[in-house]
């Protein structure tokens, strides 16, 4: 397949504009493609399917050959490097982001494209003509946003003909493309523009054998590598490990999400299951040490550099000890961690949580393993997207952090690109897991006394998007709810504005066994931030959402997350976040002070960084009112009967259990925590806290 690459910074684009306008200053093209080339600085290409245009079309061929020839060699190619190039185009691409513009008449679609090409420079050009030449309202209405699009030619699409988007995936389009192409069954005009393209991953790993010599993990694909041990400081010796790690110790230290606990869970699943290893509280008795770190925060990477200083110093001492570092951090930083800390045994993403067995026998010969490449996530693969890949079931067993609920993954990675967040960078695309495990893995729960699980996800509501036949989180829901036993919670997170549907409120709302909770983070009330948080939604349509859960759901939770000081956010832009939380009132918000992230665009816009002591005024302002909604949101179960499923004891009054309402409110009240631990009871409400409830006992629930 030939790879066609992208200009490398300002300098080429000089330079092949230079050549270009020699070769076409006759040309009336030239204005067109002048366009081009600077939206293709910013990370775009555009081509066109105009028939009668052929100067404009042979001018954009020669431009292609120009770009290639004035690009240094080693630069990556528009699919990632990690892609087999026998591989075709229908085998590499999964889905295409998309937006389109509707005319009834060709002069029309050529109109809009044209005004498209000559607005570049605007903030949202495509946009801005979608929403005066549409012919179609919804079309206006978003912009021309539709979203991710299948490659799965046989399904219909909402807002585009499956006709049109055979049409599209023939042309074999790149990121930055727009074609106009004509529907047969409608017989409108479609001005396409393809946003982003998602790209399979082939990488794939090996088993490490039990030979003299470590193997790689991976295939040498992305950053998976096995390194020699560099001379370590102090003594300077590497410590020989176990052969066997039966009966031995480990301990995990995790930071972060629930993401990051679920995948503790299965860290120590492996390490029990697969080694029969031990847990361990004390890190001085412990053989292996996994620190499983979060990068949302700022100075995440310091935050880890602290913690393995004390245990760095102990290894140059001479004990021995397996010293790993896995999560986000791990999956950002990659080799950098292991040049910086030689006393590291290992950096492993949170995709290669299943092979620690893998890589421990590696580090038995006293190497370095780096694993943080791409891989699949998916069980059997019988209904996904990647079943050609047949990718291995990874979800080992966890070891639970607790009795009564439990978090189950449905969803891995997020392929939305927010221009303040780390995490597709370090999670990867998304991939779904099938209902059928997800189901098996609940039932499971079940069947060994637990009561609720929370689904997980980045971005719960892309749920099912990569899978053949499509499926969605409203469908998850109502599936779970019919097969799961009587009186099983099932609770999730986290939901996106921009994808989320009627159809999950109304599962919420009518379903049994869903809890009325919505976790939806909206980040800003103001547009213009919204916007360049490249969030895909506004104020407003945020505020739709809201009216029909209080309509459908009116007694559910809602909470969010929230974001102050993003770049570029002025005083009044600031105001509308705080009129957002006062016109929804959020049973709880998460709040943040924004910080710049690596390999993110907002970190990169140093002119318009908000000043550090604006943040924490702005950070105090909005937890003070999300404090004065959380007792308001509390207030109304004064004096209601709520069910509530009891889970531990109050670890500051030993006489009183702490259990929760369906909409997710801590409730404390006296009880005996063994014999009603796992119960489903009947308290009154007695007094209302910020974010918790006092009760009393009324009657237990629980049936023999």
């Amino acid at each position: 397949m030939m790879k066609k690459q992208g200009l490398r910074g300002p300098e080429a684009v000089v330079a092949v504009l230079g050549l270009l306008f020699q070769a076409v200053s006759n040309s009336g093209a030239f204005s067109l493609v002048s366009h081009r080339y600077q939206h293709h600085h910013h990370q775009r290409s555009s081509s066109t399917s105009l028939e009668n245009e052929f100067q404009l079309s042979a001018t954009v061929a020669a431009a292609s050959e120009l770009e290639a020839a004035a690009v240094a060699p080693g630069k990556q190619s528009w699919f990632p490097s990690r892609i087999q190039e026998s591989l075709d185009y229908s085998e590499l691409v999964q889905s295409l982001y998309l937006r389109h513009i509707v005319t009834e008449t060709k002069e029309m679609a050529d109109l809009a494209l044209k005004q498209y090409l000559n607005t570049l420079d605007s903030s949202d050009p495509f946009g801005q003509v979608a929403s005066i030449l549409s012919a179609c309202a919804a079309s206006r209405d978003e912009q021309g946003k539709i979203g991710w699009v299948d490659n799965f030619l046989q399904q219909d699409v909402t807002l585009l003909p499956s006709d049109v988007v055979q049409k599209l995936y023939l042309l074999e389009p790149k990121a930055g493309d727009v074609h106009i192409l004509q529907s047969t069954q409608t017989k409108q005009f479609h001005v396409v523009l393809v946003e982003e393209l998602l790209v399979r991953h082939a990488a794939q790993t090996t088993t490490l054998s039990n030979t003299n010599e470590p193997k790689p993990v991976g295939a040498f694909s992305g950053r998976n590598a096995v390194l020699p041990r560099r001379k370590l400081p102090g003594k300077g010796v590497v410590p020989t490990l176990p052969s066997n790690w039966a009966h031995k110790k480990y301990r995990i230290e995790t930071s972060g999400c629930q993401m990051n606990v679920a995948d503790s869970e299965r860290l120590a699943g492996v390490l029990e299951h697969d080694l029969q290893m031990d847990s361990t509280d004390a890190s001085q008795d412990a053989d292996v040490i996994v620190i499983n770190t979060c990068s949302i925060r700022d100075h995440a990477e310091q935050k880890l550099y602290d913690k393995l200083g004390p245990y760095a110093a102990q290894k140059r001492n001479g004990r021995q000890l397996a010293l790993i570092v896995t999560g986000c951090v791990a999956q950002q930083e990659g080799e950098k961690l292991l040049k910086r800390v030689p006393e590291l045994d290992c950096v492993l993403g949170p995709q290669y949580v299943p092979f620690l067995p893998n890589v421990l026998e590696s580090v038995e010969w006293g190497r370095q393993v780096v694993a943080t490449a791409p891989m699949l996530h998916q069980e059997a693969a019988t209904s996904s997207s990647a079943q050609q890949q047949q990718p291995t079931d990874v979800f080992a067993k966890p070891v639970r952090g607790h009795s009564v609920r439990a978090w189950v993954n449905v969803i891995n990675g997020c392929n939305e690109h927010c221009t303040y967040c780390v995490v597709p960078a370090t999670r990867g695309t998304e991939q779904s897991r099938t209902m059928e495990h997800i189901l098996q893995e609940c039932l499971d729960l079940a069947a060994n006394g637990y009561k609720e699980v929370t689904l997980l996800g980045q971005n719960i509501d892309a749920y099912g998007r990569d899978m053949v036949p499509k499926r969605t989180f409203a469908e998850l829901l109502e599936f779970l709810n019919h097969n799961l036993p009587p009186k099983f919670r099932v609770r999730y997170v986290t939901s996106h504005p921009r994808y989320f549907s009627n159809r999950v409120i109304d599962a919420v709302a009518n379903l049994d066994k869903v809890c009325e909770c919505f976790h939806m983070p909206f980040q800003a009330g103001d547009d213009q931030v919204l916007k360049r948080m490249r969030r895909g939604y506004t104020f407003q349509s945020y505020m739709k959402i809201i009216d029909r859960i209080r309509d459908k759901a009116p007694d559910a939770s809602i909470s969010a997350d929230v974001i102050v000081g993003f770049p570029g956010e002025t005083d009044e832009a600031f105001e509308k976040t705080l009129a957002i939380m006062e016109r929804v009132k959020f049973d709880n918000l998460n709040s943040f002070a924004y910080s710049p992230r690596p390999n993110t665009e907002a970190a990169l816009w140093t002119d318009q960084q908000v000043p550090e002591h604006v943040k924490a005024a702005r950070l105090q302002r909005v937890q003070a009112l999300a404090t004065q909604h959380g007792l308001e949101r509390s207030q109304r179960y004064v004096g209601r009967t709520e069910e509530i499923l009891v889970e531990d004891v109050n670890p500051r009054n030993p006489k009183q259990v702490m259990g929760r309402t369906r909409q997710g409110r801590q409730v404390y009240f006296d009880g005996e925590i063994e014999s009603q631990r796992g119960e489903l009871v009947q308290v009154l409400i007695t007094e209302a806290r910020t974010w918790s409830l006092i009760g009393e006992l009324v009657d237990s629930m629980h049936s023999p």
